[in-house]
């Protein structure tokens, strides 16, 4: 290996690198998937909502905004093709009084600025109707809301890949990179190295680390990660529920509120909270049990404390730290700093898994062979 030449090598095996892979190597030959994990998916990328967003939240003009809008219909349609197991459920923001009412309405004059235009307003008798469990003054619905099984959805990026003869290889850390202002030379575990022309940063919560091993300044660019933890509860027995249903987003952008949602199976997860950390500790503190308990009685007024159960967490790699503006996803050939064919996506977090297919889309617009 230590004398071989690939074409494109991506870095990271989780949804989005997996969707890059599908895309370039249905163009290109020799291409490379390297993954630290022994297996795809293990991080971020199993460790969330599985929720299909619509695109109703993020600031008009970012990639965010465009690609989740974009993204959610192309997943309906690969999960349709594909037979992947999804559900259009549909998706009710609730608001608790007048003031939260007024939020309401600026979330769907946003979510038409960025040309999601399906959100309708709801009154007590129709979310009533709806969902007879849920007390709210008001909802939007979101009727393009849904949620998707993501490990089969990766599961058909990593087979249909390997049958463009991608090559995905794991357990494989990448210890140093090198630049010879040609190609890069990886080095894995501290052992094998190999080179390439192409290099795709899509190392998930180490996007930041690969991207200065490869010899960026990440302070300077803005590119250092904060890992924002986000706890899940499940409860039994649970409230009888067919949408997902949302509290108003937190304020500073910082995540959607204790929403509940419902997996592939119908049963019914309430998360996730917010919490900065700095390392990757995927325990679940039971004593925030409190806290999640006084978020989802807000809309659940049925909801037992005692039914609650630590569950799992997942960690989001965060451009934005605690209380900055909202950033929106790095993705960029880095040629203008020197460092051409490299391509990294730093900040892939919500909404990546809707995203992937757009942004596996726009990096290949990012490569030239």
């Amino acid at each position: 290996m230590n004398d071989t030449l690939f074409n494109i090598t991506i870095i990271g095996a989780g949804v989005v690198g997996l969707a890059v892979a599908e895309e370039l190597s249905a163009q290109y030959s020799d291409v490379l998937v390297v993954e630290k994990n022994r297996s795809y998916g293990l991080e971020t990328s199993s460790r969330h909502s599985g929720v299909i967003h619509a695109g109703i939240y993020y600031p008009p003009g970012f990639l965010k905004a465009a690609f989740c809008r974009q993204g959610n219909r192309l997943l309906y349609e690969v999960c349709k093709k594909r037979n992947i197991p999804h559900k259009r459920l549909g998706k009710l923001i609730v608001a608790a009084n007048d003031d939260e009412e007024h939020e309401l309405e600026q979330i769907k004059k946003r979510s038409e600025q960025n040309k999601v235009m399906d959100l309708c307003f709801l009154s007590q008798n129709q979310i009533r109707a709806l969902e007879p469990e849920v007390s709210a003054k008001a909802a939007l619905f979101s009727p393009s809301t849904g949620i998707i099984d993501s490990h089969r959805l990766m599961q058909s990026f990593y087979i249909n890949s390997e049958s463009n003869n991608a090559i995905v290889v794991f357990n494989s850390k990448i210890t140093n990179i090198y630049f010879d202002n040609n190609n890069y030379e990886l080095e894995i575990n501290n052992d094998f190295r190999f080179k390439t022309r192409i290099l795709i940063n899509c190392a998930g919560l180490f996007a930041d680390k690969i991207g200065s091993l490869a010899g960026i300044d990440i302070n300077k660019e803005e590119y250092c990660l904060k890992y924002c933890k986000g706890n899940y509860f499940s409860v039994s027995p649970a409230p009888r529920i067919r949408h997902l249903v949302y509290p108003l987003p937190q304020k500073g952008n910082e995540g959607l509120g204790i929403h509940a949602t419902l997996d592939i199976d119908g049963r019914v997860r309430f998360g996730p909270d917010t919490e900065y950390v700095t390392d990757l500790d995927y325990s679940v503190d039971d004593g925030k049990r409190e806290s999640f308990f006084r978020s989802i009685r807000r809309y659940l007024p049925k909801i037992k404390k005692k039914s609650l159960r630590p569950e799992m967490c997942g960690i989001r790699p965060k451009l934005q730290g605690p209380g900055e503006p909202y950033k929106d996803f790095v993705i960029k050939e880095e040629g203008k700093l020197g460092y051409p064919g490299l391509i990294n996506l730093i900040g892939i977090e919500s909404p990546g898994l809707t995203s992937c297919i757009p942004i596996a889309r726009y990096v290949s617009s990012l490569v030239h062979l």
